[in-house]
């Protein structure tokens, strides 16, 4: 939910009018839309030099999720693995979009445990791999840029990480 739906929400739920910091918010959230904005192009655009940088740097880390046996074997684990880079990246500027972690922990993080655990997934693997994400990521971005984005990705990667 944006910034703009929980004050209205929040001060019909309470009979009144927003207040002059709820107004604030909004206007902050208004003033740095083009910035949101700008950073969710930058980070489609180079959706896929970002997985592929990112998993490279995984396997790098970690050479047993690709060896016989390891999750990522073949062909076709390796594809699911990219597949939810891309799928975990496009939640993330959801929410640096709407400027609001609740995209990220509602489509990405309610039943992530109970999805990769049925599927043989351990999950400090995904934390892994979200943290290479973060980081190919911000190198694309400018230092204000990243300082909006770091937050949006920290929250998946805390999110995955409490469900170890």
């Amino acid at each position: 939910m944006t910034v703009v739906s929980q004050v209205i929400l929040q001060a019909d739920d309470e009979l009144r009018y927003p207040s002059n910091g709820e107004l604030n918010s909004i206007t902050d959230f208004f003033k740095s839309g083009e910035m949101r904005v700008a950073i969710a192009e930058i980070l489609t655009e180079n959706e896929k030099k970002i997985v592929e940088q990112s998993s490279r740097q995984l396997w790098q880390q970690r050479p047993d999720f690709i060896a016989v046996g390891g999750n990522a074997y073949g062909q076709k684990q390796r594809a699911q693995c990219l597949r939810d880079y891309s799928w975990y990246l496009r939640l993330v500027t959801y929410g640096i979009l709407a400027g609001d972690r609740d995209p990220i922990e509602s489509i990405g993080l309610v039943g992530a445990r109970e999805m990769y655990n049925s599927l043989g997934v351990p999950m400090p693997g995904m934390v892994a791999a979200m943290r290479c994400m973060k980081e190919v990521s911000l190198s694309l971005l400018g230092a204000a840029e990243a300082a909006i984005a770091e937050p949006y990705f920290d929250y998946l990667i805390q999110g995955m990480d409490s469900v170890v």
